[in-house]
């Protein structure tokens, strides 16, 4: 029997429609942001250079042209020449005589005028190269993109997710995330992460992502149906990655392990059993608030073993020693069959956030 929690709401599916900016994925990498009125005043700047070159050597050789109305060429009439020249217009009152003046026409202004039309063009050009630039961008990401983690969902959730791999050394590079939502991808973007616009229960869109090579998923919906779904799909890609699901409700944690999930947790118990033990022993539940902001006061760290502590005791071990990983099993520290420390054992400690090692940049 399908749980309350995951029947599907009596408005239909909830998820994006085919057509709709959710239902397809679209990869957008981190860049610096370019001000549209720094490049229009870039390609206006350059223009008036090419303007005031121009005009300046037509002036120097201006023995050299013949101008219908009389008279020698001024200043003006060579900044008139100039400009009617790189426009291509071309009024004909003002030609170039000697051979001088035709050679430089030849090799120098009509160079000049195909640069100027350029850089008046520039952005229906850009507009025309930028999509080619943007898809060499995303195919070099996804070749050289391996052992990252992926986000689905950049709410509230994904983004304290992201602050803690960041936190704990993760590069900002080795983030994907996956949302439905612009806005989010957009200020993912500005982290440095890179963003998938779309539907996370489709698996286009999570091989856009390319969770088949991820070594982590965190699944960060506000909606444990779609958390379901997410967690099957990128199982069936990726049958060794490390898949964290957040649940609303308790009732759905055997489903998504079924699912293929890993670990569970229910955020809005958690966060209740943190108010209760708050309000009941504050300073128990201040310690426990401590524990999980990394980078101040007390650290829960994971380390491999030390060479010299193997074949001891935990209690001989001068470590505040929580647990200890073995065979991919978690046993606790008063577990008595937990005996010495072996080769390959992992240590889950509480360690001081001012020896603990700093995250990377």
């Amino acid at each position: 029997m399908i749980p309350s929690s995951l029947r599907r709401h009596p408005r239909g599916d909830p998820r994006p429609q085919v057509g709709s900016p959710g239902a397809i994925g679209v990869t957008q990498l981190p860049e610096a942001p370019a001000s549209p009125l720094r490049q229009v005043t870039r390609r206006i700047v350059i223009a008036l250079v090419i303007t005031v070159v121009v005009s300046v050597l037509v002036w120097v050789d201006g023995a050299g042209y013949r101008d219908a109305g009389g008279g020698g060429l001024s200043f003006l009439d060579a900044v008139y020449y100039a400009t009617v020249s790189l426009t291509t217009t071309g009024y004909g009152d003002i030609t170039p005589v000697s051979d001088g003046a035709r050679l430089f026409n030849i090799f120098v202004i009509t160079p000049l005028r195909i640069v100027f039309l350029v850089v008046l063009v520039g952005t229906t050009l850009e507009v025309l190269t930028e999509r080619s630039r943007r898809e060499y961008r995303v195919n070099k990401w996804r070749q050289a993109l391996i052992a990252h983690t992926v986000i689905v969902g950049y709410g509230v959730k994904g983004r304290a997710a992201a602050r803690e791999l960041r936190e704990h050394g993760v590069p900002a590079a080795k983030i994907v995330v996956i949302d439905s939502n612009p806005n989010s991808i957009a200020e993912a973007n500005q982290l440095g992460y890179a963003g998938v616009l779309g539907d996370a229960t489709r698996n286009e869109v999570l091989q856009q992502a390319k969770v088949g090579r991820a070594t982590a998923v965190v699944v960060a919906s506000d909606d444990d149906a779609t958390a379901v779904l997410v967690t099957l799909s990128a199982r069936r890609l990726n049958g060794t990655a490390q898949i964290v699901v957040s649940a609303r409700e308790s009732e759905n944690v055997p489903l998504l392990e079924q699912s293929g999930a890993d670990a569970v947790i229910t955020s809005s118990e958690a966060a209740g059993r943190m108010l209760g033990m708050a309000a009941e022993k504050p300073a128990v539940g201040q310690v426990v608030e401590d524990l999980l902001r990394t980078g101040s006061g007390l650290d829960v760290i994971d380390r491999p073993v030390d060479r010299n502590e193997i074949g001891r005791h935990i209690s001989d071990i001068n470590a505040r020693i929580l647990a200890v990983v073995r065979d991919q099993h978690v046993r606790r520290y008063d577990d008595e069959s937990l005996g010495v420390l072996r080769t390959g054992d992992r240590i889950i400690a509480v360690n001081s956030a001012v020896t603990s090692s700093p995250p990377e940049q």
